[in-house]
């Protein structure tokens, strides 16, 4: 575990020049201590920033590589070398301003792909404008998750983008009892099951050959425009 101080160590954190498989995450908030644990995880080098001692303090215990430093700061950036990692991801949340500065130092710095969160419609035209390569909307799209588990009764939903979404959910009678070769639901419903969970088991690809019972779990791929009629009452 390591915690540094740009104000007093001048070298940043040792890490592999280039590595595909590293971020720095500026911003340890709730969100942003969630993305670097996860990532670290995963088995991508993290280095997380923030200003706050208390902040770098608590995400030290979860995290191997934390500095404390002003991000909204070019210089302080540079000396982190920051331009090596893969890419760099701002989850600053009510600061606009130092939001703004911290991804544009980035982008300054020539990070090789800068992703943003926005907490607001215009922040996010704002970061689109700059050239972020990709913005996120963390509240909306969780706002948006949950509306659709609730009105449609699905376990879980995430839009995938392009106008698609992935849901899983169980269907009903008519998608029972026959392999999913004879039941065609890609040319027949325009949808896709990539995945099925018995209820003692684990998840499993799903292929032509498989047959689904009732109590089933299925991961579907399919058009936001038709997902409403993907739900377990079908």
């Amino acid at each position: 575990m390591s915690i540094f101080n740009t104000n007093s160590v001048p070298e940043p954190p040792a890490h592999p020049t280039g590595n595909p498989q590293s971020a720095v995450v500026i911003g340890l908030g709730r969100f942003g201590l969630s993305m670097a644990t996860e990532l670290e995880a995963s088995g991508v080098e993290v280095l997380g920033i923030d200003c706050n001692p208390e902040v770098v303090q608590r995400a030290s215990a979860l995290i191997r590589h934390v500095v404390r430093a002003d991000a909204t700061d070019k210089e302080a950036l540079a000396q982190l070398a920051v331009d090596e990692y893969a890419c760099g991801v701002v989850t600053i949340g009510g600061d606009l301003a130092a939001s703004i500065l911290s991804a544009s130092a980035l982008l300054t710095l020539h990070c090789p792909q800068v992703w943003a969160k926005a907490s607001s419609v215009e922040q996010g035209e704002i970061l689109n404008q700059m050239g972020i390569t990709r913005v996120f909307y963390p509240e909306s799209e969780m706002g948006l998750r949950a509306a659709h588990q609730v009105a449609q009764s699905f376990e879980d939903y995430i839009d995938l983008g392009h106008g698609f979404a992935l849901v899983i959910t169980s269907l009903g009678p008519r998608y029972c009892g026959k392999t999913l070769g004879e039941l065609d639901v890609r040319r027949r419903d325009g949808f896709s099951i990539v995945a099925i969970q018995s209820p003692a088991d684990t998840w499993e690809t799903a292929h032509a050959k498989t047959i689904l019972s009732p109590a089933d779990r299925v991961m579907v791929v399919a058009p936001t425009r038709i997902i409403s009629k993907i739900t377990r009452r079908d």
